[in-house]
């Protein structure tokens, strides 16, 4: 007897997801488009999740010697949104958009290891369920999103939240670092065969050198969970002072990750910008080798910064000097790729889609963010700084103006080839000018909050000169910012609702991904466009003008 089974061609005809089989096609899916979809809805979730725990604390935080929650739920709070922020947002937002567009980027039909792929999902699903399931078993991490030690020691914080913070960024890190070797190995081994590693777009290329970082920093974060799960259940001492250990060390570790992980969260963002700008620009990129080359720069530099955030413990000055000129130096590459950018742009026919304009809002919001963390390398200015509300301001200049931006800008450019309809231009201004809005409004003034003394970490604070006010206008831009991601939220939920209607190519752009239906089939490609450049899609519409190739 015989059986024979009708391969789905596309996407569309697969079971909805709200039906039984539609549920199961999906949690089982090893098809790259799926599994970064499913990143894409489960970065948007915590999204909403870590947005309401800011909103508690900035209302907690809006006028001095409030009462509004107790200091212990406050310090669970801001403990879970950095965590919920940095690992369960942004990671899997960045790495969605990898697992969904490398292939189609560089002509392949799969991930070259298609069950790691979705190995990688469920593990950070996984890790980020535990990291809340905390709440229901005694009370949510407290010692902060870094778990300083001796913070989160069985002596200081003897909750389980600690435990379930250790074992869920444990597995949130293997899934990272899976997802990573895919990247990798996916860009070697699966690109079209006339696609040369310089002929890479952008994004692809970020996401390549990306995942060397991860491979590399991962380990060392897990690593220090592992020793510091084992102090806290088997009575070990990595970190206890009192017992001979090394506090400093759990710094060491967490920071030696920590920043690279800055450049983890940015350099996908700069893929991103590195495709919008030019597509908007009507221009090719302008300096590709820089920006390619500065990137590994940067991957390289990036491992050689983390004691800046550790100049307050007391290290000799010959440290402290190295480490001081090697943060001065990362500014270096970073700097190139500002310049291209702009240089992109420079007599270009720009059209200011919303993409577009999240992108200059990234331009403008993250160079604040990278001078104002260049201010940390100088030693005195740190000390002075240093565990203060300027170093709020400044992480989230980086993580919010920087990476936020560039993945809503990659959001709006990428919608329509994802799902096949357009987001609406009109209601993505709105969200774009109340979020910028709002964002500066909350996050500017907390750097004077900061140079005025007011340190981090605080439940309440007395009613200081300028304090007050400064909290009490930052609260206030925190509210423009959740209105805009409600209109963001009603966006999608009334585009998804209408039927598919994009252009395989809306935008007339020029890589791969654009030359596939929109959303693609199951199978990415029957065939491929001839390469001959780094714009396969223009040299096939533009035969007769081979003097405007990118070559």
């Amino acid at each position: 007897m015989k059986f024979f089974i009708k391969i789905p061609e596309s996407i569309e005809q697969l079971p909805s997801i709200k039906t039984g089989n539609g549920k199961l096609l999906w949690i089982s899916s090893v098809d790259h488009k799926q599994l970064g979809i499913m990143y894409l809805w489960l970065a948007l979730f915590f999204f909403i999740i870590g947005g309401l725990e800011a909103m508690v604390l900035r209302a907690q935080l809006a006028l001095p010697n409030n009462e509004l929650i107790s200091p212990e739920t406050y310090n669970q709070l801001f403990t879970m949104h950095g965590t919920t922020m940095i690992f369960l947002v942004l990671m899997p937002a960045l790495i969605g958009l990898g697992t969904y567009l490398i292939p189609l980027m560089i002509g392949a039909n799969e991930m070259a290891f298609p069950r790691l792929n979705a190995f990688s999902l469920w593990m950070t699903f996984m890790g980020g369920t535990l990291l809340y399931f905390s709440f229901f078993a005694g009370g949510g991490p407290d010692a902060g999103w870094f778990n300083y030690a001796p913070l989160s020691e069985n002596n200081y914080s003897s909750s389980h939240g600690v435990d379930y913070y250790l074992i869920g960024l444990i597995l949130t890190g293997i899934g990272s670092i899976g997802a990573a070797l895919n990247f990798v190995t996916t860009v070697l081994t699966l690109r079209a065969p006339d696609m040369k590693l310089n002929m890479l777009p952008l994004f692809v290329w970020m996401m390549f050198i990306n995942g060397f970082l991860i491979l590399a920093a991962f380990p060392l974060l897990n690593a220090g969970l592992f020793m510091m799960l084992i102090d806290r259940q088997f009575d070990a001492h990595f970190f206890i002072p009192s017992s001979g250990g090394s506090a400093i060390l759990w710094q060491h570790f967490f920071w030696a990750f920590g920043h690279p992980e800055v450049y983890i969260l940015a350099l996908p963002a700069f893929g991103i910008i590195s495709e919008v700008i030019p597509v908007f620009s009507r221009k090719p990129i302008f300096g590709y080798k820089f920006v390619a080359s500065s990137t590994v720069a940067i991957a390289l530099l990036a491992f050689g910064v983390w004691v800046h955030h550790m100049f307050a413990v007391g290290m000799s000055n010959t440290v402290n000097g190295f480490f001081a000129a090697s943060s001065m130096l990362i500014g270096i590459p970073t700097g190139i790729k500002v310049i291209n950018w702009i240089g992109t742009m420079y007599k270009g026919s720009i059209r200011m889609t919303v993409s577009m304009m999240f992108a200059l809002a990234f331009l403008i919001d993250f160079t604040i963010g990278g001078l104002s963390g260049a201010s940390f390398a100088i030693v005195p200015i740190d000390w002075q700084l240093t565990d203060t509300y300027y170093v709020v301001a400044h992480i989230h200049y980086v993580f919010l103006g920087g990476t936020a931006f560039g993945i809503f800008a990659g959001i709006f450019y990428w919608f329509p080839k994802i799902t096949g309809r357009h987001l609406s231009e009109k209601l993505g201004k709105w969200h774009l000018w109340l979020f910028v809005f709002g964002f500066n409004m909350t996050f500017l003034l907390q750097h004077m909050l900061g140079i005025l003394g007011m340190p981090r970490r605080i439940y309440t604070y007395p009613d200081l000169p300028y304090w007050k006010i400064l909290n009490l206008i930052s609260s206030i831009g925190a509210i423009f910012m959740f209105v805009a991601i409600g209109i963001f939220l009603y966006n999608i939920f009334i585009t998804l609702k209408k039927p598919r209607s994009a252009e395989d190519n809306p935008w007339e752009a020029w890589t791969l991904e654009w030359s596939t239906p929109s959303p693609p089939n199951l199978k990415n490609f029957e065939q491929l466009p001839p390469i001959h450049s780094r714009r396969p899609l223009w040299d096939l519409n533009n035969p007769d003008n081979p003097d405007k190739r990118l070559n």
